[in-house]
Protein backbone atom coordinates (compact mmCIF):
# COMPACT_ATOMS: atom_id res chain seq x y z
CA UNK A 1 0.00 0.00 0.00
CA UNK A 2 1.72 3.58 -1.03
CA UNK A 3 1.67 6.31 1.25
CA UNK A 4 -1.09 8.36 -0.61
CA UNK A 5 -3.48 4.81 -0.43
CA UNK A 6 -2.55 4.97 3.79
CA UNK A 7 -3.51 8.76 3.95
CA UNK A 8 -7.01 8.25 2.02
CA UNK A 9 -7.71 5.28 3.80
CA UNK A 10 -6.92 6.93 7.10
CA UNK A 11 -9.26 10.24 6.05
CA UNK A 12 -12.15 8.37 4.98
CA UNK A 13 -12.21 6.14 8.04
CA UNK A 14 -11.93 9.59 10.59
CA UNK A 15 -14.16 11.43 8.26
CA UNK A 16 -16.98 7.92 8.97
CA UNK A 17 -15.87 8.59 12.05
CA UNK A 18 -17.15 11.73 12.89
CA UNK A 19 -19.95 11.83 11.00
CA UNK A 20 -21.24 9.01 13.06
CA UNK A 21 -20.87 10.76 16.31
CA UNK A 22 -21.93 14.36 14.42
CA UNK A 23 -23.85 15.22 17.53
CA UNK A 24 -20.60 13.95 20.37
CA UNK A 25 -18.48 16.44 18.26
CA UNK A 26 -21.04 19.43 18.03
CA UNK A 27 -22.08 19.30 21.44
CA UNK A 28 -18.09 19.35 22.34
CA UNK A 29 -18.00 22.40 19.67
CA UNK A 30 -20.48 24.11 20.82
CA UNK A 31 -20.45 24.11 24.79
CA UNK A 32 -22.56 25.95 26.43
CA UNK A 33 -24.09 28.08 23.80
CA UNK A 34 -28.28 28.73 23.49
CA UNK A 35 -29.98 30.19 20.52
CA UNK A 36 -31.49 31.95 23.54
CA UNK A 37 -28.65 33.82 24.72
CA UNK A 38 -28.06 35.70 21.09
CA UNK A 39 -29.83 39.22 21.20
CA UNK A 40 -31.97 40.49 18.87
CA UNK A 41 -32.36 43.01 16.84
CA UNK A 42 -32.05 46.42 18.69
CA UNK A 43 -35.82 47.91 19.92
CA UNK A 44 -36.82 50.95 17.39
CA UNK A 45 -40.16 51.16 18.27
CA UNK A 46 -41.71 51.57 22.29
CA UNK A 47 -43.02 48.37 21.95
CA UNK A 48 -40.28 46.26 20.71
CA UNK A 49 -38.35 48.10 23.81
CA UNK A 50 -41.24 46.96 26.02
CA UNK A 51 -41.21 43.20 24.61
CA UNK A 52 -37.06 43.27 24.99
CA UNK A 53 -37.83 44.49 28.90
CA UNK A 54 -39.95 41.30 29.59
CA UNK A 55 -37.69 39.21 27.40
CA UNK A 56 -34.45 40.19 29.90
CA UNK A 57 -36.60 40.06 33.16
CA UNK A 58 -36.79 44.00 33.84
CA UNK A 59 -39.14 46.69 34.61
CA UNK A 60 -39.57 48.66 31.32
CA UNK A 61 -38.05 51.72 33.56
CA UNK A 62 -34.64 49.97 34.07
CA UNK A 63 -34.64 48.86 30.54
CA UNK A 64 -31.71 50.50 28.63
CA UNK A 65 -29.79 49.17 25.18
CA UNK A 66 -26.61 49.33 24.36
CA UNK A 67 -26.22 52.15 21.44
CA UNK A 68 -26.65 50.52 17.82
CA UNK A 69 -23.16 51.63 16.84
CA UNK A 70 -22.50 48.17 15.03
CA UNK A 71 -21.17 46.40 18.04
CA UNK A 72 -23.89 43.46 17.51
CA UNK A 73 -25.14 43.58 21.38
CA UNK A 74 -28.56 44.40 19.85
CA UNK A 75 -31.23 44.58 22.38
CA UNK A 76 -28.95 43.40 25.65
CA UNK A 77 -29.93 45.39 28.26
CA UNK A 78 -27.08 47.77 29.59
CA UNK A 79 -26.04 46.81 33.62
CA UNK A 80 -23.54 48.53 35.68
CA UNK A 81 -20.48 46.67 35.51
CA UNK A 82 -19.73 44.60 38.73
CA UNK A 83 -16.82 42.36 39.39
CA UNK A 84 -17.01 39.17 41.04
CA UNK A 85 -14.36 40.47 43.78
CA UNK A 86 -17.17 43.08 44.83
CA UNK A 87 -20.03 40.66 45.37
CA UNK A 88 -20.58 39.62 48.82
CA UNK A 89 -18.64 36.62 49.21
CA UNK A 90 -20.89 35.11 51.95
CA UNK A 91 -24.60 35.60 50.08
CA UNK A 92 -25.77 31.90 49.08
CA UNK A 93 -25.22 32.13 45.46
CA UNK A 94 -26.85 29.32 43.05
CA UNK A 95 -23.67 29.23 40.72
CA UNK A 96 -20.76 30.19 43.54
CA UNK A 97 -17.65 30.03 41.62
CA UNK A 98 -19.10 32.81 39.63
CA UNK A 99 -20.91 34.42 42.46
CA UNK A 100 -24.11 34.44 40.15
CA UNK A 101 -27.45 33.12 40.46
CA UNK A 102 -30.00 31.14 37.92
CA UNK A 103 -31.46 33.21 35.69
CA UNK A 104 -29.56 36.37 36.52
CA UNK A 105 -28.62 38.66 33.49
CA UNK A 106 -24.91 39.09 32.48
CA UNK A 107 -22.90 41.84 31.71
CA UNK A 108 -21.80 41.57 28.49
CA UNK A 109 -18.32 41.41 29.32
CA UNK A 110 -18.95 38.81 31.71
CA UNK A 111 -16.58 36.78 30.70
CA UNK A 112 -13.80 40.06 31.26
CA UNK A 113 -15.09 40.74 34.92
CA UNK A 114 -15.27 37.78 36.47
CA UNK A 115 -14.11 37.02 40.02
CA UNK A 116 -10.58 35.67 38.51
CA UNK A 117 -10.02 38.28 35.99
CA UNK A 118 -10.10 42.42 35.84
CA UNK A 119 -11.81 44.21 39.00
CA UNK A 120 -13.69 47.30 37.41
CA UNK A 121 -14.22 48.20 41.01
CA UNK A 122 -11.35 48.09 42.57
CA UNK A 123 -9.87 51.28 43.97
CA UNK A 124 -5.80 51.38 43.85
CA UNK A 125 -3.69 52.85 46.22
CA UNK A 126 -1.80 54.90 43.87
CA UNK A 127 -3.17 56.68 40.68
CA UNK A 128 -1.82 55.04 37.10
CA UNK A 129 0.92 57.75 36.46
CA UNK A 130 2.49 57.51 40.28
CA UNK A 131 2.71 53.63 39.49
CA UNK A 132 3.92 54.42 36.36
CA UNK A 133 6.80 56.85 37.87
CA UNK A 134 7.46 53.90 40.35
CA UNK A 135 7.96 51.67 37.45
CA UNK A 136 10.07 53.94 35.76
CA UNK A 137 12.06 54.88 38.88
CA UNK A 138 12.42 50.86 40.15
CA UNK A 139 13.99 50.13 36.39
CA UNK A 140 16.71 53.23 36.42
CA UNK A 141 17.63 51.88 40.07
CA UNK A 142 18.39 48.88 38.50
CA UNK A 143 20.17 50.18 35.51
CA UNK A 144 22.09 52.68 37.34
CA UNK A 145 23.07 49.58 39.67
CA UNK A 146 24.40 47.85 36.76
CA UNK A 147 26.03 50.60 35.06
CA UNK A 148 27.74 51.59 38.33
CA UNK A 149 28.77 47.31 38.61
CA UNK A 150 30.47 47.37 34.78
CA UNK A 151 32.81 50.58 35.47
CA UNK A 152 34.02 49.58 38.94
CA UNK A 153 34.91 45.78 38.47
CA UNK A 154 35.02 43.19 41.40
CA UNK A 155 37.26 39.64 40.93
CA UNK A 156 38.72 37.51 42.90
CA UNK A 157 42.61 37.86 42.87
CA UNK A 158 44.15 34.52 41.55
CA UNK A 159 47.32 33.20 41.20
CA UNK A 160 48.85 32.08 37.78
CA UNK A 161 48.48 28.80 36.63
CA UNK A 162 50.94 26.28 37.41
CA UNK A 163 52.09 24.21 34.15
CA UNK A 164 54.08 21.69 34.43
CA UNK A 165 57.98 22.20 32.70
CA UNK A 166 61.15 20.29 32.28
CA UNK A 167 62.91 19.57 35.64
CA UNK A 168 61.11 20.40 37.83
CA UNK A 169 59.10 18.59 40.78
CA UNK A 170 55.28 19.34 40.92
CA UNK A 171 54.47 17.10 43.41
CA UNK A 172 55.58 16.88 47.40
CA UNK A 173 55.08 12.92 48.12
CA UNK A 174 58.88 11.98 47.44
Amino acid sequence: MTPLQLAKTINNSLSKLTLANSKVVLSSVRHHWNKDFKPGPYPKTEAERLAAAKRYGLDPSEYEPYRDDGTGYGDYPKFKAESGDSRDPFYPWDNPEFKRNYNENMHVQFDLIREDRYDVNARHISSCVEQYLQLIGTLSGFFLLIWIGEQFKAFHPILPKQMPAEGKKHYQFD
